[in-house]
């Protein structure tokens, strides 16, 4: 008996369950005709103000376009201010900053080791510029065949392109 007196005093929301017993129960055979009709002139006066709510939300909305219309607000506007607001706070967060702190400092060392690599590709190159300038001015190689073909071609297309150079400056079309 204590356990059913005490289920009729529980506060605690409704579950499903319990939702589905209450919504098939028949509540209006408990009520005499006097609160049936006090129910029903409740109903009508709640959905009343429900409909007068409404009715001033719509018209504060539409004053809220009117004034915003007046002060050039409009929603391009006040995205971009959203955005701002949105970066600006993003910007403000440890993690941002963290990361940001982070990817800076990867960056410069990234960079630093672009930079030593570059050093080290020039390097190369010049190494073997010098190479090739010493075993240029060898005897041996200045007779071979392989030198005095690309020697040859070298000259054709200096001169070819001289010729083409001259040709163009007397307005002939190539």
């Amino acid at each position: 008996m204590e356990a059913q007196a005490q289920g009729l005093l529980e506060t605690d929301p409704l579950q499903g369950r319990d939702e589905s017993t209450v919504a098939s129960a028949d509540f209006s055979s408990m009520l005499s005709e006097e609160e049936k009709e006090e129910l029903k002139a409740e109903l009508v006066q709640l959905e009343d103000e429900i409909t007068t709510l409404r009715q001033v939300l719509s018209a504060k909305e539409r004053h809220l376009v009117e004034i915003k219309q007046k002060l050039g607000m409009n929603l391009m506007n006040e995205l971009k201010q959203n955005f701002s607001k949105s970066w600006h706070d993003m910007q403000t967060t440890t993690a941002y900053k963290k990361t940001h702190e982070t990817l800076s400092h990867a960056g410069q060392k990234a960079t630093a080791a672009f930079s030593n690599v570059g050093t080290a590709i020039s390097k190369k190159f010049g190494d073997m510029r010098y190479s090739i300038r010493h075993s240029i001015s060898m005897p041996a190689m200045r007779n071979s065949p392989t030198f005095k073909s690309f020697e040859e071609r070298v000259e054709t297309t200096v001169t070819s392109l001289k010729e083409t150079g001259k040709l163009i400056a007397y307005g002939v079309s190539v």
